[in-house]
């Protein structure tokens, strides 16, 4: 798994490519992390472009961000997540909770 961090406007966008699983979510939560604190990130978006595969720890990262990211009163967002992830995020119900676009638009 590759993470590509860019900022817009105050909004953590983190790219990322390849599987979400139990060997790669807690890097994944470290990254996010370490930026939401010492950048003092009120919004997250999360592209999935990129992700190929994502299991119920992928499911953790996002639900334990989207408490964080509440928490700062900010939102948090995932775009463009396609195919298997989709399903993965349709099933947990994520897609209830969160914002899911095919872009990104912070202020919906």
């Amino acid at each position: 798994m590759k993470i590509r961090l860019e900022y817009a406007s105050g909004t953590l966008i983190a790219k990322i490519k390849g599987e979400i699983d139990h060997h790669t979510s807690n890097e994944l939560r470290t990254v996010l992390d370490k930026e939401i604190m010492e950048k003092s990130i009120k919004n997250l978006v999360l592209d999935f472009d990129k992700v190929t595969f994502m299991d119920s720890s992928g499911i953790g990262v996002i639900v334990g961000r989207y408490k964080k990211i509440d928490a700062l009163g900010g939102q948090l967002m995932i775009i463009r997540a396609k195919g298997q992830v989709d399903k993965v995020l349709k099933l947990s119900g994520i897609k209830k909770i969160l914002k899911c676009r095919e872009e990104v638009s912070i202020n919906e």
